[in-house]
């Protein structure tokens, strides 16, 4: 089942019970891919722009909460958390720091990085080979703590 196809029974299940905050949540993902397939270039959605659908709802979710907790705003704040939960049940398995250091490990070996200069070699293939399943400031701090060794 592709996530277009998981997304909609979803949000069947979601109006049948109620729960408005993921019934939103769902809506606004939904939204986002149609309005990514009727881009008009004739090509269908893959998954690596479904990723980016869900990454992209994920990050603004994170920054909202971040910035309702700076203003004291636990009530909203809470919403945010909720939604960023749902829309984690979409994303790939997350790794954990421990997983991600190892990978990091491997690919500044695989390029040959030697130091923090090495950092524009590292960090491309580091991302294309965890996107999604890291948030993209945890590979870094990984890829430079390995670096500055």
């Amino acid at each position: 089942m592709d996530l277009s196809e998981k997304i909609n029974t979803d949000l069947k299940v979601a109006m049948k019970s109620g729960d408005s905050i993921k019934l939103n949540t769902i809506r606004s993902i939904r939204t986002k891919i149609i309005e990514l397939s009727k881009r008009g270039t004739g090509s269908n959605i893959t998954q690596e722009d479904e990723l980016k659908i869900l990454l992209s709802e994920a990050k603004k979710r994170k920054e909202a909460i971040e910035m309702y907790q700076k203003a004291g705003r636990t009530d909203l704040s809470d919403q945010e958390q909720r939604e960023l939960e749902i829309i984690n049940e979409y994303l790939p398995k997350q790794l954990s720091k421990e997983e991600t250091a190892d990978i990091v490990k491997k690919i500044i070996s695989e390029v040959g990085a030697h130091s923090a200069k090495d950092l524009g070699k590292v960090m491309p293939v580091a991302m294309k080979e965890l996107k999604g399943k890291i948030d993209g400031k945890v590979v870094q701090e990984l890829v430079k703590e390995k670096l500055g060794e």
